[in-house]
């Protein structure tokens, strides 16, 4: 009516007989309305701290016209149905150049922002690999514009409170697990900066690892009956009949804890797979000619990263990786050391006869030809060779046992088996070269690690059962899994497990399927 009463053209035809004051107020009218539009529209947009929303210029190709005429009732219907698609070849069916660009620039002004807070609050940058990471981001996107984050106070107290809540729902879940498939109470011990022993508390289930508890065990480490105490307490609250077995260090007092197994009949106690490969490592590397070796080896590296110019001529040789790279225990990383060296010998070599080491001064002092000569010698190389091959088949292992992807209970077995198989082919079955290495393997299998539940597992583990080239079929494998079954603590109804092995064993039943054979290789047995 004012558009009318006004004169404006486009949505109403225009008064003839309005007087021109009257005209006049109703143009100030409308003009002061705009005014009030357009001051609404730039409060509103200026709540977004990150810039004006990116609007895309599709939406303006297909809305329907707001200014039909009312002369056109029966069109405008169609015309109102067929403007909201967009044809194929029209401007607006794809988002413009323009549109692209600048969303790419709202989303840099974003990471900036989120660049800065990390910087200025020195947040390690690897917390983006959280996975909370993008559902925090996620969450505040779904709020939208003007959410204000939590105060330090309310962090530090209700937040703090309801993740703790949160994380006791989470391990209440877990229980479910726990009693219907079992678990493995695991017994982390490490030393901080400040010399006190620690002791970490894990339980593994199929549902994942959770941590109970971090004890400081500083007074009570020595003391074997404590010690004890300490996990029996930490069984108790798990359920004495959820637990499995428990894994330690191979410490003499751990050992001492390790027998729970009389307190309660269906624990086992077993070593850490892990600790004992690294100290089988540690003893091969303590034989004479390994630690000459050894030696040696560190040399090179020395001479290689002491020296910036040699190290930069051979970052430029092609296929270069570093020689020094980080293992899973400081005695594996010695192999895997050595074994970039051997794999570095053509470049080693070309160095320190080429040219542009031979006319600096380095090559003039005596420390430093000691080294050349290391490194010309082939008896050094041929050792290192033979270190490398006898260190592969236990530092695979070692990966397998210290890596968080699936369960190594069923491997351990077979993998001690083929480490020592391995060992006497690189020494062509020649007793007197491998009896060295084997002999090491065999003590701290015997002595420390070897028990029923492992031969148990491997036999359990089709991949192993249903490979007849490379099964062990030495009596104790067997024997495990039936002491473990003859257990009234753990198998209550022992001759229908029996029953039950043997149909696994012989492949019967679903067994025997080419299916299942086939993904026996391929799925873990638990699965």
């Amino acid at each position: 009516m004012k558009q009318h009463l006004a004169g404006v053209k486009g949505n109403i035809a225009a008064c003839k007989k309005v007087a021109h004051d009257i005209r006049n107020q109703m143009l100030n009218n409308l003009k002061e309305i705009t005014a009030k539009k357009q001051e609404s529209q730039e409060s509103l947009g200026s709540v977004n701290p990150y810039g004006d929303p990116v609007s895309d210029e599709r939406t303006s190709s297909i809305a329907p016209s707001q200014q039909s005429s009312i002369h056109d009732k029966g069109k405008r219907k169609l015309d109102q149905v067929e403007s909201y698609f967009a044809p194929r070849t029209s401007a607006g069916s794809q988002p413009s150049l323009k549109s692209v660009l600048a969303s790419k620039e709202v989303v840099h002004r974003a990471d900036m922002c989120l660049s800065r807070w990390f910087f200025d609050s020195c947040i390690p940058i690897n917390a983006l690999n959280s996975v909370f990471a993008q559902k925090a981001i996620d969450a505040i996107a779904s709020i939208g514009p003007g959410y204000k984050l939590p105060s330090y106070h309310m962090m530090r107290t209700n937040l703090l409170r309801d993740c703790k809540e949160e994380c006791r729902l989470l391990i209440e879940s877990y229980r479910e697990c726990w009693r219907g498939t079992g678990c493995t109470l695991m017994a982390d011990g490490w030393t901080d900066r400040r010399s006190r022993t620690l002791i970490n508390f894990l339980v593994y289930s199929p549902r994942g690892i959770s941590f109970y508890k971090s004890v400081d065990a500083s007074d009570i480490t020595k003391d074997a009956t404590t010690l004890c105490m300490l996990f029996s307490e930490v069984v108790e609250w798990i359920g004495p009949s959820s637990v499995v077995q428990i894994i330690t260090d191979n410490a003499a007092n751990y050992k001492k804890a390790g027998e729970l197994h009389v307190k309660y009949g269906n624990i086992y106690w077993s070593p850490c797979a892990a600790h004992c490969l690294n100290l089988v490592l540690k003893d091969i590397g303590n034989l004479s000619h390994m630690s000459e070796i050894t030696k040696k080896a560190s040399k090179v590296t020395v001479f290689v990263y002491n020296h910036i110019f040699l190290l930069s001529w051979l970052r430029k040789r092609e296929g270069w990786k570093e020689i020094v790279r980080p293992g899973a225990t400081r005695f594996a990383t010695t192999f895997i050391t050595l074994k970039s060296i051997f794999e570095h010998k053509h470049d080693l070599q070309a160095l320190v006869t080429s040219k542009y080491y031979t006319d600096s001064k380095l090559a003039k002092l005596s420390k430093e030809k000691d080294v050349v000569a290391v490194i010309l010698d082939n008896n050094f190389w041929n050792m290192c060779l033979i270190m490398t091959k006898v260190a592969g088949p236990l530092i695979r292992l070692l990966r397998i046992v210290d890596s968080d992807e699936k369960p190594s209970i069923g491997y351990v077995y077979d993998g001690m088996y083929r480490a020592r198989k391995a060992i006497k082919g690189i020494f062509k079955n020649v007793k007197q070269l491998y009896k060295p290495y084997t002999t090491i393997i065999k003590d701290r299998w015997d002595r420390q690690l070897r028990q029923r539940i492992h031969s148990a597992a491997y036999f359990l583990n089709p991949a192993f059962q249903y490979d007849p080239t490379n099964y062990s079929n030495k009596p104790e494998v067997v024997q495990g899994l039936i002491d473990l079954i003859g257990n009234k603590d753990i198998c209550n109804k022992s001759s229908i497990a029996m029953n039950e092995v043997r149909i696994y064993r012989d492949q019967l039943e679903s067994f025997g399927k080419p299916l299942a054979i086939k993904m026996s290789k391929e799925m873990q047995p638990g699965k």
